[in-house]
Order: C-alpha cells, then sequence, then structure tokens
C-alpha cells in the first residue's frame, strides 16, 4: 500500500502544479491581451507587449496561445477583450503590506474574492493610498545567474540607467526607474546577456523582516491571493532572510 500511497501524493502534487502552471499560462496570455489592446498588436512598436510575449515564452506558453491573445487583445477577428487595472491594498501579517493588481472583466467579482481572500488569511483591506506610498513604480529585469557575474550586468546596464544590481543567488535583479526599462533591457541584449523577464513592477522602500512563524502566514495570504483567476501580481514588503527560507524549507 505505501507504494500506492506515495502515487497518490505525487499524483495530487503533480496535479497542484498543473493548476499553478494553468493558472500562471493565464496571467501571461491576459498580460498580453491587455499590453496588445493598449498599445498594439505589433510588438516591435510596442516594447510592453514585445517583454510580455518573451515572458510567456520563457514559460513555455505555447506560440499559438500566443499569437491568438496579440490577436485578441489587439482586436484583430471577432474576439476582443477589455480588463479593468485594480490596485487593492493590503495590511499583511507582521506588519507586512501588500499590494494587489487585479485584471478582471467583473469588478463586483474581483472586489469580493480579494476581500474574502483577505480576511480568511489574517490580513485586511487598506484605506486607498495608506499602503501605496511604501512602494515605488519601478523598471524590473531578472537575469539568471549562471554564465554571468554581477561586474558583467553592471557593467552592461549602468549607462541605460540602471539604478541598483541585486544578487539572489540564482538570479540577478536590475532595478531602474520604470522610463527606463527598455533601454536597460536593450542594453543587456547588447551585452549577450539573456534575462527572463523585463516588467514595471512595484518595489517597497522599506521591507519588513518575519520570523519563521510570519513568514508562513504572509506566504499562505499571498498563494490565496495568487490563487484567484483576477489577481495578475501580489507585490509585497516582505523580507524573508535565508535563515528563515531555510527553516521554511525543513517543513
Amino acid at each position: 500500500m505505501s507504494g500506492h500511497s506515495k502515487w497518490a501524493t505525487t499524483k495530487h502534487k503533480k496535479a497542484a502544479i498543473d493548476a499553478k502552471r494553468g493558472k500562471m499560462f493565464a496571467k501571461l496570455i491576459k498580460t498580453i491581451e491587455v499590453a496588445a489592446r493598449t498599445g498594439g498588436p505589433d510588438p516591435d512598436g510596442n516594447p510592453t507587449l514585445y517583454d510580455a510575449i518573451q515572458k510567456a515564452k520563457k514559460s513555455s506558453v505555447p506560440n499559438d496561445n500566443i499569437d491568438r491573445a496579440v490577436k485578441r487583445g489587439g482586436g484583430i477577428g471577432g474576439d476582443v477583450v477589455d480588463y479593468t487595472t485594480i490596485m487593492y491594498e493590503v495590511y499583511g501579517p507582521s506588519g507586512v503590506a501588500l499590494l494587489v493588481e487585479c485584471l478582471t472583466d467583473n469588478k463586483n467579482r474581483a472586489a469580493m474574492e480579494v476581500r474574502t481572500a483577505v480576511s480568511r488569511n489574517g490580513g485586511t483591506l487598506a484605506d486607498p493610498g495608506s499602503v501605496a506610498y511604501l512602494f515605488h513604480r519601478k523598471g524590473v529585469v531578472q537575469v539568471p545567474a549562471q554564465d554571468t557575474t554581477e561586474d558583467d550586468i553592471l557593467l552592461a546596464v549602468l549607462d541605460a540607467g540602471a539604478e541598483e544590481v541585486k544578487d539572489h543567488g540564482e538570479s540577478f535583479e536590475v532595478i531602474s526607474e520604470a522610463s527606463d526599462l527598455v533601454a536597460v533591457r536593450s542594453a543587456l541584449q547588447d551585452a549577450g546577456l539573456d534575462y527572463d523577464s523585463a516588467e514595471a513592477s512595484f518595489v517597497p522602500s522599506v521591507e519588513v523582516p518575519v520570523d519563521v512563524d510570519g513568514a508562513k502566514k504572509v506566504i499562505k495570504l499571498v498563494d490565496a491571493l495568487e490563487d484567484l483567476d483576477d489577481v495578475q501580481n501580489v507585490f509585497s514588503n516582505v523580507d524573508i532572510s535565508d535563515d528563515v527560507l531555510a527553516e521554511l524549507d525543513e517543513d
């Protein structure tokens, strides 16, 4: 029976991974649709669309799905999409602040689902402006760490407007003003450096360190929010140290 039990567990884990993968694909497709709708369906003249397509390709979204999303967003053919962007501000466990970015075609549904996920997982919705001031809109480019060094990246991006390069072990994060994102990404390409994603993001000005218990609660809340179809991104100012991460891995 232990073999059967192991298979059941493995199957359950695989189903969870497949579900997450499906949700991730849907969110990437939605980003492409919105970018094409906002700036037109030609990636050469629409850098936001170009970056959305590149991120989808890196995440193994099939090309057919990408092409259909561009056409839907650009109003080519019968299907047309129209999403509204809504930003919710949340106080999370341990004094952590979160910004929850939704892309939705039904504001009431999005509001209800976000409110439910927040209240059930130790958070409270905050008044507009009470959390947003803790974040700044920045350009963020993720660069895999293999085959490159921090010095290589700095050399490539310094004149393009990069403000800092953060070393996260398996990857580097290049931060710039949102308006310099395309220049920084292009500088990396010109230097022959591969990147995983380039997008405008909300970066916290101050981070809040948490212990193991706090980290578990914040992760539970973020997971519940990211699981919602209308939620596109969750940004937080949580700081989970390497020691806390190691303890979480042991669990």
